[in-house]
This record gives C-alpha cells, sequence and structure tokens, in this order.
C-alpha cells in the first residue's frame, strides 16, 4: 500500500542536532518522500562558525526509510555529506531513532499550530510561509530561554 491516491500535504524537515529547524518544505501527500531531499539540502541557509568560512551544507544527514534511493546517497556523497539511511528491507529503522526522535519533537511542535493542524490555505505558497513562521517561532523560543 502506499500513499499515491492520498490528498494533503506532507511538510518536510531539516533540523540541526538538537532540533531547530533549518529548512522546511511541503509537498503534496501522494508524492514520495525522496523527492523533497534534494532542495531541502539545498534549502539550508549559511551557518556562521566561529572561524573561517561559512558552512553551507551539513556534516551528516540522518534520515528514514523514505529517502532511501541510489541516487540520493550518491547526491549526499558527492558533495561531502555523510549519510545514514535505513535501508528498506535490509535495516531497521530503530537504530537510527536515536537521533530522530529530535526531528519528531519539532514535527510535533509544528502540529501545535493551529494553522499547519489542518491546511486551510488553498496556495502552496501561504501553507509554507505559515511553516516558515511556526519554524522561526520555535527557534525564537528555544534561543529566548
Amino acid at each position: 500500500m502506499g500513499d499515491r491516491g492520498k490528498y494533503g500535504s506532507k511538510i518536510h524537515l531539516v533540523t540541526e542536532r538538537t532540533g531547530l529547524p533549518l529548512s522546511v518544505g511541503i509537498s503534496g501527500a501522494n508524492l514520495h518522500d525522496s523527492q523533497a531531499l534534494i532542495p531541502l539540502v539545498r534549502g539550508i541557509p549559511p551557518i556562521r562558525s566561529r572561524r573561517g568560512r561559512r558552512r553551507r551544507r551539513p556534516g551528516k544527514l540522518h534520515a528514514d526509510k523514505g529517502y532511501d534511493c541510489d541516487y540520493l546517497r550518491r547526491w549526499l556523497r558527492s558533495r561531502g555529506i555523510r549519510h545514514r539511511i535505513a535501508r528498506k528491507g535490509i535495516q531497521s529503522s530503530t537504530r537510527l531513532g536515536r537521533h530522530r526522535w529530535t526531528v519528531e519533537r519539532t514535527m510535533s511542535r509544528l502540529a501545535g499550530c493551529r494553522r499547519l493542524h489542518r491546511r486551510y490555505k488553498r496556495k502552496a505558497e501561504h501553507f509554507l510561509a505559515f511553516t516558515s513562521i511556526a519554524g522561526t517561532l520555535i527557534c525564537y523560543r528555544r534561543l529566548a530561554k
């Protein structure tokens, strides 16, 4: 069974190690997850470091079985990003749970926003804007502590 006939939207999210959202994207619920990974990684803004140039890409990427494609592994490897993606039918995704719970926590915080619980806006740009605002609020609340 797949999600091919499913209506609605999916929120795709890249976070840093502690759960701050770096890049957010939306897609149709009937599209495969692997199609969203490349735009998400490209959408990561430059990260300021204490010395040297700004970092443009993550050092390591953890993803679930939905992103298990050979071309994504090759694409990440060509950019110098180490990947940890569970293989379908071979590996269990439970070992990745140590790292993925931070993303799941951030997704639950996004789901707590009333505008994102159900998609009221018809245009995808508006829904993406509300998702970005919710991600900004998560960052603000976390950094204001």
